[in-house]
């Protein structure tokens, strides 16, 4: 049987795109070369003039999320989520800390918020997905996993997640369908699910 882990998400970078503007640009150009502590550093100075920069309080989360500190990200994410209750990528981000400590019902949660706002994004459908994938609602993970699709036909990893669930219950055809469109999109770990399951 596959794997029904979540190894190599993409949802980190999927979550950091875009997140900056002029104000953080100091911060977020250390991020991206990956210097992680002397980021959080620069978004703390932003912080400590402006403590309600909702945007700072994400990014730092981030940079603490990539250190592995997930109880400090989660106090900059939840404390973003105060100030702004309708922030998709606090939202995600939350689900997302969340499902690292395997707390998959509270990751349900805030993905399943995101997933209301308007306009919502297709990663945050994928994961409420993942959640529902992991406390075993199979169907109705399925579902969620076709919205992240239907609002990006280019998602390979929703297509290869839709296949791993789809082959678990024993929908071969469908699942090499979504697992040969996955590779066609260059999602690593589906060329190898077809070369396993598909010949």
């Amino acid at each position: 049987m596959l794997k029904r882990s979540f190894m190599g998400l993409c949802v980190c970078a999927a979550l950091f795109s875009g997140c900056g503007n002029s104000g953080e640009s100091k911060g977020d150009a250390l991020f991206q070369q990956g210097s992680y502590q002397e980021a959080i550093a620069a978004y703390s100075d932003r912080l400590a003039t402006k403590p309600k920069d909702v945007e700072a309080l994400y990014s730092r989360g981030r940079a603490y999320e990539e250190l592995g500190d997930l109880e400090s990200a989660k106090a900059d994410f939840e404390a973003g989520f105060k100030l702004d209750d309708k922030n998709v990528k606090l939202l995600m981000a939350l689900s997302n800390v969340y499902q690292k400590e395997g707390n998959h019902e509270r990751s349900l949660l805030y993905a399943e918020y995101a997933t209301t706002a308007p306009g919502a994004p297709a990663m945050a459908y994928f994961m409420k997905a993942r959640a529902l994938h992991q406390i075993g609602s199979t169907e109705e993970a399925m579902k969620e996993y076709t919205a992240a699709i239907e609002q990006d036909k280019d998602f390979g990893q929703a297509y290869y997640y839709r296949g791993v669930l789809e082959y678990a219950t024993k929908k071969q055809r469908s699942a090499c369908a979504d697992f040969e469109k996955a590779a066609s999109l260059n999602y690593a770990a589906a060329e190898a699910a077809v070369e396993k399951y598909c010949k």
